[in-house]
């Protein structure tokens, strides 16, 4: 019994001190990529770049409340949502996380300047690593109910 609580114990041990490594030190900036080459493509209105940067499976949920699901709708939607609102977007991540192995989660302060009116909200992405690419898995776009501080 002893043996057994000592080697979960070290196994929780070596899980905790291995575990950051264990995603490469390049992951957390290499997520934060992915969401500026997302607003990049965005920006351009470059429908193949976006589409590369989310697996085939992919959904967004907008502030508005659509949801998009699949590459292909994702594009459509971002793309025409860009055409029909204009203005600059920008995402500041805040946190990067990694619940899992191979899956990260970016949240951040998105704000939409330019257009009609200037809206701040918060992003959250879902990612996951299919090979030696991250990949947008989800996107989830939330307007508060209060101004975002």
């Amino acid at each position: 019994m002893r043996v057994l609580i000592c080697t979960m114990l070290s196994m929780v041990w070596l899980a905790q001190a291995v575990g950051p490594a264990a995603r490469g030190a390049d992951d957390e900036q290499a997520v934060r990529d992915v969401v500026a080459r997302y607003l990049q493509a965005r920006e351009q209105r470059d429908a193949d770049a976006v589409g590369a940067l989310f697996t085939a499976d992919a959904d967004q949920l907008t502030s508005s409340g659509e949801w998009r699901r699949g590459r292909a709708d994702i594009v459509k939607g971002t793309l025409a949502s860009s055409d029909r609102t204009g203005g600059t977007r920008t995402i500041t991540i805040e946190q990067v996380r990694f619940p899992a192995p191979r899956m990260a989660v970016a949240d951040g302060r998105y704000e939409l300047t330019g257009a009609q009116e200037t809206r701040r909200m918060w992003t959250s992405f879902v990612m996951v690593k299919d090979g030696e690419a991250w990949k947008i898995a989800a996107i989830r776009n939330m307007l508060p109910a209060a101004p975002a501080r």
